[in-house]
């Protein structure tokens, strides 16, 4: 029990999942920092229920989007995998999933929308998957989100700023599952519009 309440509290304090601000269409932002989960000290339990019992409550009502910031993401340090991904998925209660709009994936890294385009709707179903942005620069953020109303981590900035410096990260995109530069880049694009094949194409080209 201990344990439980100590790897909560450890929730509230790296604030991985905050309510912050609002979308252009109004709706509030669930923004989760992927960068700040421990992976490796939580238990998928504990974090069923502290989104119990101080995030879906908040999110039952009304519509809501979700900012997911996957900079800075590793696979052996912050990443819970697959499984627990899809427990948690399948733990949100249906009035949460009924009200989410949309999800906006920042800084996808190249295995990450790999996985997804290949085994998204399988995982999640089309309702989740059909929702999925993907944003790989921060600037791309602001033509969905109010940039004023939301707090974006010094690191993700910095993210963008090594792009900039980088030759291949002009056009493409640092993925961030892996420590070396791969080649693919999108502003926001639908998962399922022709424009996201195209780039799916160039990772693997």
């Amino acid at each position: 029990m201990a344990s439980q309440i100590s790897e909560s509290h450890l929730l509230h304090k790296l604030d991985i999942f905050k309510i912050q601000g609002k979308d252009k269409r109004g709706h509030k932002i669930l923004r989760i920092t992927g960068k700040s989960f421990p992976a490796r000290f939580l238990s998928v339990d504990v974090l069923k229920e502290y989104l119990d019992e101080y995030i879906f409550p908040r999110l039952s009502k009304k519509p809501f989007s979700v900012l997911y910031m996957h900079t800075g993401v590793q696979r052996t340090d912050n990443f819970p995998g697959i499984s627990t991904l899809r427990s948690i998925y399948d733990a949100i209660p249906v009035t949460v999933k009924d009200n989410l709009q949309s999800v906006y994936f920042l800084h996808p890294g190249l295995q990450s929308r790999l996985f997804l385009a290949t085994f998204g709707r399988l995982f999640f179903g089309d309702g989740l998957y059909g929702k999925l942005r993907y944003l790989s620069r921060v600037d791309y953020l602001w033509e969905h989100i109010r940039r004023n109303e939301i707090e974006v981590p010094d690191f993700v900035y910095d993210h963008d700023e090594d792009m900039e410096y980088r030759p291949m990260m002009m056009e493409y995109g640092w993925d961030s599952d892996d420590p070396h530069p791969r080649v693919y880049a999108a502003p926001a694009v639908a998962v399922d519009s022709p424009s996201a094949s195209i780039y799916s194409m160039r990772c693997i080209s």
